[in-house]
């Protein structure tokens, strides 16, 4: 006859057969998991085959829209051009020059084509400068000030690369700008300056050359986190 032990040894035998673990202390081993794969970066915006800041007629933008009159009416635009303010105009910092866009006032409904023709508005927040006469169609005169879409109609093809960068402070006085200039030079390894003309003419500070807005705005937030300034994407213009 076996004896206690002995059965007890065959039992466990037999269900070590079966595949049991229940005898003898349980090893575990850890089981490697697969790696999520990173996600993947982010598809450029903008349609298949187009050049980087190229507007397609269609693309919309929302934000605050001004207008403006004196000192700058009767003078040189960006675009060279003399700017009338009873002329369905405007000014962006990124459109090309000859762009056509819609305007609609969020308020009211009211729309207007315009032609881009100048740089700005130079106020952070803010999307578009309109004309006098393009301000009063969509009657926002009196606010000075109306939340906007914008709608592209028509860009004309652009001739070279487009390249944008980074305003950081316009000054009335160049001596200051010329300071500016030359630290964001320094800092940033290009840096320009651009007169805007009017009864006392503005020379704005534009800092780093990119070959997209993405870029130009990843440098406006460094410049930001790095010198505390007020900082936004404009396009160059020869």
């Amino acid at each position: 006859m076996l004896s206690q032990s002995m059965r007890l040894a065959v039992l466990c035998i037999f269900l070590a057969a079966l595949g049991a673990t229940g005898c003898g202390k349980k090893k575990t081993h850890a089981v490697p998991v697969a790696a999520a794969n990173p996600p993947s970066p982010p598809a450029a915006s903008g349609r298949s085959g187009t050049a980087a800041g190229q507007p397609q007629a269609g693309q919309k933008e929302r934000g605050v829209a001004s207008w403006y009159g004196h000192p700058y009416h009767g003078r040189r635009a960006a675009d060279g051009e003399i700017y009338d303010m009873d002329t369905l105009v405007a000014a962006h910092r990124t459109l090309p020059f000859q762009t056509m866009v819609r305007v609609r006032n969020l308020t009211n409904d009211k729309t207007v084509d315009v032609r881009i023709i100048d740089r700005g508005p130079f106020v952070n927040n803010r999307i578009i400068d309109l004309s006098h006469l393009a301000a009063q169609r969509v009657e926002m005169i009196g606010s000075g000030i109306a939340e906007v879409e914008l709608t592209v109609l028509s860009s004309p093809a652009e001739t070279s690369p487009a390249a944008f960068g980074v305003q950081v402070g316009a000054f009335a006085v160049r001596a200051n700008a010329d300071r500016l200039m030359a630290e964001m030079k320094e800092q940033y390894g290009f840096a320009r300056e651009v007169e805007r003309q009017g009864d006392t003419s503005l020379w704005r500070v534009v800092a780093g050359r990119e070959a997209s807005p993405e870029a130009a705005a990843n440098l406006a937030r460094r410049i930001r986190n790095e010198r505390n300034m007020a900082a936004f994407v404009v396009r160059l213009d020869p």
